[in-house]
């Protein structure tokens, strides 16, 4: 009998086949965490604490309801987008496939999603803009560009320094040499992972002495809204409205900076308590079905596509027909 290609249902699925796939030192480095890996993993294996405080909220259906037009679609600092499920910040992206960040924003343009690209990405800015079109919401992160069309900057604020991530210490992870960091233009902040290594890497690249005061400089200097990336805490959140931040990422960067930190979820009700509306909140981590969304190309489309219509399922249960009524 012939075989049949069936396209995964989830993105459990995809995560399985990646797995399958990917070289160790590659998957590791896209799969660890810091230390222990306790936030990460939890303990006796009960499963990704992200994931497993997703999993304790539950829904009520609501029942005879007209639920026949169900709209996903929502706004982040006044840009309009089709769904709420955005791309995260990902890093070296073309260690997984050759066309990697091209191939995520074509998606992200595809399915009316906001696209965020990485500092160390293996794609240029200018690159990534032109795949994602004129039409595409693209925001760009920064560790510490109006031009090319960016929307806003996004300031990944969590990473004075690299994790202890000890699987990619084991590896000794280096980028493969055909690869560079395509926002660098030659010389040594190009190349230099492919040299020395990740951990080396950052220490020589990020900078510890950074402050809200040098949040306050970027946005002085910058016409583009900031939106700053891994606030875990009400008194954080508050200090950045208090500079002037637009839009505030709840994140622990995936457990990959700091190990035993709550899941993104947990610190999200206090945090949106706290800003009182003064910016706007996004969170990331853990979402893994369009039911996690509700509650608070080709393959990467379809991954997308699979979370957007898992939302709708969950709206239209719920008797919520638009994104501001949940």
């Amino acid at each position: 009998m012939a075989s049949v290609d069936i396209k995964p249902l989830s993105v459990d699925e995809f995560e399985a086949h990646a797995k399958a796939y990917l070289p160790k030192a590659t998957l590791d480095y896209y799969v660890s965490g810091a230390d222990d890996m306790s936030t990460l993993f939890m303990l006796l294996n009960l499963g990704f604490l992200n994931r497993v405080a997703f999993q304790r909220l539950k829904l009520m259906p609501r029942v005879l309801r007209d639920v026949r037009h169900i709209d996903t679609s929502t706004t982040v600092l006044g840009q309009r987008i089709k769904t709420p499920v955005c791309i995260a910040p990902s890093a070296m992206q073309r260690m997984a496939h050759p066309d990697g960040e091209l191939a995520s924003t074509r998606a992200a343009s595809a399915a009316g999603a906001c696209y965020i690209l990485s500092t160390i990405s293996t794609t240029s800015l200018e690159d990534v803009a032109a795949a994602n079109g004129p039409d595409g919401l693209r925001w760009f992160q920064l560790y510490i560009f109006k031009r090319a069309g960016f929307k806003a900057l996004v300031l990944t604020v969590d990473t004075p320094i690299l994790g202890n991530r000890q699987a990619d210490l084991r590896n000794g992870f280096k980028l493969p040499s055909h690869l560079h960091l395509g926002n660098f233009a030659g010389g040594r902040h190009a190349t230099g992972i492919n040299e020395a290594g990740l951990s080396a890497y950052a220490t020589e690249l990020f900078d510890t002495n950074l402050t809200w005061q040098d949040v306050a400089w970027l946005k002085s200097i910058s016409s583009l809204p900031v939106v700053v990336k891994g606030v875990l805490t009400p008194e954080d959140a508050v200090l950045a409205c208090d500079v002037g931040c637009a839009g505030i990422l709840v994140s622990n960067h995936g457990a990959r900076q700091l190990d035993t930190v709550p899941a993104t979820i947990e610190a999200l009700p206090a945090i949106v308590a706290a800003v009182q509306g003064r910016a706007e909140i996004y969170l990331d981590g853990g979402v893994r079905r369009g039911t996690d969304v509700f509650k608070g190309q080709a393959g990467v489309q379809h991954v997308l596509e699979i979370l957007t219509n898992e939302l709708a399922h969950a709206m239209m249960f719920s008797a919520t027909t638009t994104i501001p009524a949940i």
